[in-house]
C-alpha cells in the first residue's frame, strides 16, 4: 500500500465538497486524525489500520451533500453510504476503492471494519483479525469524538446551540448506561444531553490500553465533564456522573 498515494486520493475526493461548509472541514480533520491513531494504537498490521481509518467516514461527505446534517436517523447510514461509495454505486464513477489501494486482499476486512466502525456491537462470529482492525478503528473514532467535542462549536457537532444543550433534559436510560460503564445505544436518546453523554461513555469501552491511555493523555473528556447545564435538574445528575468518571479514568 501506498500511503502517500492514499492520502493523495482522498484529497482528491473531498476536493469536490465544498470546504467552506464547516462540516466538511470538520470531517477532514477527523479523518486525518483517526488514521493517524488507528496506525499508533494497532498491535499489528499498522498501514492497513491507517487505511481503515483514513476511509471509515468516506460516506459523511456524500452524507452532508445530500441532507446537510451528521444525524443518521435523519438521513442515511454514513458507514453503510460510505461502503457503497468504496465498494458500490454511491459514486458516479462506480466503486472508489480501487483508486486508494491496488491490491484486493484486505477488501474484506476494509469493508468490515467501516461498515460496523459506528455500530453499538460489532457482530459475532469476525475472525481475530478482521476483529482487531474493527477495534482499532473504533477505538481511534471514538478517542477523537471525544476531542471533537471539545474543539469544534456545538451546532456543528449536534446541531443545536449552547443554549438548548443547556436547557437539556437527561434520560434516565442513558445515565443508567454510564453507571453501567458502557457506551450508550442510539435509540434511547433524546435530548442533547443525551448525545454528550453517550460520547463520554464511548471511554468506558475502549479495547486497547494504547487507546486508553491517549484518551487520559489528551485531557478531552476531563474537558467534556466540566460543562455547566442551565437545567437544574440535569446539572445535579451531570456532576454526579463527572465526579463518577473522574475518580474510575482518572484517580
Amino acid at each position: 500500500m501506498n500511503k502517500q498515494h492514499a492520502l493523495n486520493r482522498f484529497a482528491a475526493y473531498v476536493a469536490n465538497y465544498d470546504p467552506a461548509n464547516p462540516r466538511i472541514a470538520l470531517k477532514i480533520a477527523h479523518t486525518y486524525r483517526v488514521a493517524d491513531l488507528c496506525e499508533q494504537i494497532a498491535p499489528s498490521e499498522a498501514n492497513l489500520a491507517w487505511l481503515c481509518g483514513l476511509l471509515h467516514d468516506i460516506g459523511r461527505f456524500e452524507q452532508v451533500r445530500r441532507f446537510d446534517t451528521f444525524n443518521d436517523a435523519a438521513s442515511i447510514s454514513h458507514a453503510a453510504l460510505g461502503v457503497d461509495v468504496l465498494f458500490g454505486n454511491a459514486d458516479p464513477n462506480g466503486p472508489q476503492i480501487r483508486s486508494f489501494v491496488k491490491d484486493s486482499t484486505n477488501d474484506e476486512v476494509i469493508r468490515t471494519a467501516i461498515a460496523t466502525h459506528s455500530d453499538w456491537r460489532l457482530p459475532q462470529g469476525l475472525d481475530g483479525r478482521t476483529r482487531m482492525h474493527c477495534d482499532v478503528l473504533r477505538d481511534a473514532d471514538k478517542i477523537d469524538i471525544l476531542k471533537v467535542n471539545c474543539i469544534c462549536p456545538l451546532e456543528d457537532i449536534y446541531g443545536v446551540t449552547e443554549e438548548e444543550m443547556g436547557a437539556s433534559e437527561l434520560t434516565p436510560a442513558v445515565v443508567r448506561a454510564f453507571y453501567e460503564h458502557r457506551t450508550v445505544e442510539r435509540g434511547v436518546r433524546r435530548h442533547p444531553a443525551d448525545v454528550l453523554v453517550g460520547h463520554l461513555c464511548f471511554a468506558w469501552e475502549l479495547v486497547y490500553p494504547k487507546s486508553v491511555a491517549i484518551m487520559q493523555e489528551q485531557g478531552y473528556v476531563d474537558q467534556m465533564l466540566n460543562r455547566q447545564f442551565s437545567n437544574a435538574r440535569t446539572q445535579a445528575t451531570f456532576a454526579q456522573m463527572a465526579a463518577h468518571m473522574r475518580a474510575e479514568l482518572f484517580a
